[in-house]
């Protein structure tokens, strides 16, 4: 089937081939009534701009990216949601990139936004990345570093203060009466994870009688979730914390299965936070204690700092930090009761 092209239309709206084209890329240099008669014809002729050329003109597309580790973590997918959005309203499209906690998945995907000429970047990444975003940035494709504070004065970041939020989330139970607390989260060199055991550590060492059990999950899912509360489950009564702090609420939530299986009372035998206030958390059958990181503007943010990049308004902040709240559900109220 052959494609029909510009000329086409431009014949049957009985216009000139460069009106079509001002209504394709300048819409507001057009009359009403001409603009009706090209859009009627290209609705009747089923006419597709080919925006390839337009791209080559400009020399850059109208599309922003999302490269995300797991678009499967309501996390991120709250975050691509928001970015979508917001790249909607300011006009442009929003391509979304699940890189699964690959360096390999991640590069390649760095490389063919950049290659497409895509305006900007917005990245997730548990591993360092700032070096790559900098050779990007050289080349001429700016990037805002999503969910933790860059190291480069140079490189645009939005994040969550986790010192914070840990400690935030340690001093709620200790507040309700939790002195045997568990961490568990990892790995551990993940600047986001060590950020929140460094909150709680704040809170234990500043706390005679209190202790803090380091419980290193990598898998932060309910899957991995599931493992550890197996585990703290299988212990006798007096070897297990009083009061766990997971990483993320998926953690969270698996260990809360694993833990009313085994017969744990929670939250009159142990008390249990999680971190990142995800939907499912606030749904479960024992509503889920949390740390709320992202408030209402978090995603939006992250598209105008992109477009501050992209416009050259770089005179502004360029290192945005949210300050987490404490969300308080059923699974550390009663604790002790």
């Amino acid at each position: 089937m052959t494609r029909v092209g510009i000329r086409e239309v431009a014949a049957l709206a009985g216009v000139a081939v460069g009106t079509v084209s001002h209504y394709l890329n300048h819409p507001d240099k057009v009359s009403v009534e001409r603009a009706e008669r090209i859009r009627a014809a290209i609705e009747s002729l089923g006419f597709v701009p080919n925006n390839a050329g337009r791209q080559l003109r400009l020399g850059r597309s109208s599309a922003i990216a999302y490269v995300a580790p797991d678009v499967s973590n309501p996390y991120f997918a709250e975050i691509a949601e928001a970015v979508e959005l917001r790249s909607a309203e300011r006009g442009v499209s929003a391509f979304i990139a699940n890189s699964h906690r690959s360096r390999e998945r991640e590069d390649a995907y760095l490389r063919f936004f950049e290659q497409n000429q895509v305006l900007g970047l917005l990245v997730s990444s548990h591993l360092p990345i700032e070096d790559r975003l900098a050779h990007l940035r050289r080349r001429g494709t700016p990037s805002v570093l999503v969910g933790q504070a860059a190291a480069s004065p140079d490189q645009a970041s939005i994040s969550l203060d986790d010192v914070e939020g840990g400690r935030l989330a340690t001093q709620h139970l200790v507040d309700t009466g939790c002195r045997r607390i568990a961490f568990v989260g990892g790995p551990i060199g993940i600047k986001q994870v060590s950020d929140r055991l460094t909150g709680a550590s704040v809170v234990t060492r500043g706390l005679s009688g209190a202790t803090l059990e380091v419980i290193d999950q990598g898998d932060r899912t309910i899957r991995g979730g599931r493992d550890v509360g197996r585990q703290i489950a299988a212990r006798p009564e007096a070897q297990r914390p009083d009061g766990i702090f997971a990483a993320n609420d998926l953690l969270a939530l698996g260990i809360l299965q694993e833990l009313v299986r085994g017969g744990v009372a929670v939250p009159r035998d142990l008390a249990l936070i999680g971190y990142d206030d995800i939907e499912y958390g606030e749904a479960s059958l024992i509503p889920l204690s949390t740390i709320r990181g992202r408030h209402g503007t978090f995603g939006e943010s992250t598209v105008d700092l992109l477009f501050d990049e992209i416009e050259g308004r770089t005179g502004g902040e360029r290192h945005l930090a949210f300050t987490p709240d404490l969300v308080v559900r059923e699974s550390t109220r009663g604790f002790g009761a």
